[in-house]
């Protein structure tokens, strides 16, 4: 949630890291700071956007800084809570990610000797606990504070007596470091040093990094020095620039042709499932995930079921751990267990401690993951890698579309294997696959009919979505993106719940989005959308081409690209982000940065 960059080198540093400070405002913030070292320390921080805090400073000629955005966890918003935060005598800044569990009974025993607090934050008791551990190494100073503290962690701190030094570690959180010419960064996530580098460290849990301009050096505890492996990234296209589009949703709504291609050829190469390392009978199967993939988890539910007949059950990543151990269905299954975890960032606390739990008990586990290097992609089996890019707004987009697809994908994979798919129809269903770029296209050609729905929503307080087998997934997800970027309320059902309670709520206010698609689950919704209209809540409906029922039974409705049944949840979610987005747009909301909300959710 909270956003890390640091720098040293031979370069102005205020420079490098605001620049990189600011590839992290998509992530969420509510204040934001820097720490420099000018002969002496200097720290500047305030409560607000980046801008705020750049308007206090003046040119700096340090090559080292540290810079951090906060999202409050411990004290409320404020110039004094925000990062970096200092020992009294300003020899010691530190800016850190997560939350540290026993802050206060060390913050007692600070303040019983003598130590003033100026923040409620958790955090300052890190550079009071490094400060009195120092003695002149601050990689040995760090190191005792590792001892005294529990919790989640990223940690960079830098000292006033050395101008080219950071000292960096991290736990559960993320952590990376950038390799330069003469020059080195570290950072909470890579987007915000892809500029300037493509090689990258990962340090693991509690290795304590030194970085200098020349020179990068990992620790265990003891001490000792580790050797390290460098990877490079693929250098994703700039996306800082909107591209003529209003807000980074719009844009990223529209760029999901293009991410949907792009995915492709990740996900329908030859012997994906030996990739994987699925080389045997699967006899049960659990997907884990949060929010929107969660969402795109149930969709995959629906495909690997139908194609396979593996048992797939859904859970929330922050409710799987707690659950009863994976052992197949009922603990009957004694083959081993297949555990799908979904993350768009890869730093999901919940999806990683769900990732951790699965292994744990001998689970196979496969990450569909949309960072490379991320956490989650160097803790499980396998991997697949979605091409969507960076996504910076808050409401996932592009990456739902790619994740559900790699879900598809792989249920043919796994189909094929299993002989419920023969070679032929492996390639239909490979050839069906290919065609939805275009069907979401041809959605995105029609926004203006979409757009021209909103004034049937603006004044509504409630909204509901309703489906049935695939699509119900998607009424979750229409109403999960409605509440995120309008903040009106809204509720996804089956559709033939709605009769078990919430048919009490409607009425002429209150609109209903009905996902019809005509599988064997049409004409129950039919009755579903009679009952609504029996109630006088208009009903705005989504269905497929050439419908002749719906249209006479809808007070409006949208008509989807030509497709199939099974694969109607891509054009369906277009359809519902941009509603989303437009009624958004016309309530004047914060799109791009929903209120409350964060990007990557790397604390539970």
């Amino acid at each position: 949630m909270c956003g890390i960059v640091g720098y040293t080198g031979g370069q102005p540093a205020q420079e490098i890291v605001l620049e990189s400070l600011k590839k992290l405002e998509y992530r969420g913030y509510d204040s934001s700071g820097i720490a420099m070292h000018e002969g002496k320390l200097v720290i500047c921080k305030k409560e607000g956007p980046i801008a705020n805090m750049e308007a206090e400073l003046t040119e700096s000629k340090s090559t080292l800084a540290i810079a951090h955005t906060r999202w409050a966890t411990h004290g409320a918003p404020s110039d004094v809570n925000a990062h970096p935060h200092s020992d009294e005598e300003i020899s010691i800044a530190v800016v850190h990610n997560g939350t540290i569990d026993n802050y206060l009974e060390i913050r007692e025993s600070l303040e019983a000797e003598g130590h003033n607090f100026r923040s409620d934050s958790d955090s300052e008791i890190l550079p009071l606990l490094i400060s009195k551990y120092y003695s002149g190494n601050l990689v040995e100073a760090v190191n005792k504070t590792l001892d005294v503290i529990r919790g989640i962690f990223t940690i960079a701190a830098i000292h006033k007596d050395n101008p080219d030094e950071i000292v960096a570690v991290r736990n559960e959180t993320p952590l990376v470091i950038g390799l330069g010419n003469s020059e080195n960064f570290i950072s909470s996530d890579i987007y915000a040093i892809l500029k300037y580098t493509q090689e990258m460290i990962y340090p693991e849990d509690y290795q304590i990094v030194r970085v200098t301009s020349d020179k990068v050096e990992v620790l265990d505890r003891d001490l000792n020095l580790l050797d390290y492996n460098v990877e490079t990234v693929e250098k994703y296209t700039e996306v800082a620039e909107k591209g003529g589009f209003e807000h980074y949703m719009l844009k990223e709504i529209f760029e999901q042709p293009k991410a949907l291609q792009d995915s492709l050829t990740e996900l329908l190469v030859e012997s994906p499932l030996e990739r994987l390392g699925l080389n045997w009978k699967i006899g049960s199967m659990s997907i884990v995930a949060c929010g929107t993939s969660y969402h795109a988890g149930l969709v995959g539910k629906y495909v690997i079921e139908q194609l396979t007949a593996i048992p797939v059950s859904v859970s929330y990543s922050s409710e799987f751990r707690y659950a009863a151990p994976v052992q197949g269905v009922g603990g009957l299954l004694s083959s081993r267990p297949l555990v799908i975890l979904i993350s768009q960032s890869g730093e999901t606390a919940d999806t990683l401690a769900a990732a951790r739990a699965a292994k744990q008990q001998g689970c196979h586990t496969i990450a569909i993951c949309n960072v490379p290097g991320s956490r989650i992609t160097r803790e499980v089996d396998g991997v697949i890698i979605t091409k969507s890019g960076q996504e910076i707004g808050v409401a996932a987009t592009k990456t739902f579309m790619t994740q559900m697809q790699a879900l598809y994908a792989l249920a043919v994979n796994l189909a094929f294997n299993s002989g419920s798919l023969d070679h032929p129809q492996t390639k239909l269903w490979e050839s069906e696959i290919r065609k939805i770029p275009s069907k979401v296209s041809q959605v995105l050609n029609n926004c203006e009919s979409i757009r021209d729905l909103v004034p049937h929503f603006v004044k509504a307080k409630s909204v509901f979505f309703i489906g049935r087998n695939i699509n119900y997934p998607l009424a979750l997800e229409g109403a999960l993106k409605l509440k995120e970027i309008s903040y009106i309320h809204a509720e996804g059902y089956p559709a033939g719940e709605l009769k078990h309670g919430p048919l009490a709520l409607l009425s002429k206010d209150t609109p209903v989005v009905a996902i019809a698609v005509q599988d064997h689950t049409y004409s129950k919704l039919i009755s579903n959308i009679e009952e609504i209209s029996a109630r006088k809540a208009p009903v705005i409906t989504v269905a497929q081409k050439g419908d002749q029922l719906v249209p006479k039974i809808s007070d409006h409705f949208f008509e989807l690209p030509d497709i199939d049944p099974v694969l109607s949840p891509f054009p369906v979610a277009v359809f519902l982000q941009l509603l989303s987005y437009y009624i958004a747009h016309e309530l004047g909301t914060e799109i791009d940065k929903p209120r409350n909300l964060a990007k990557s959710v790397t604390v539970e």
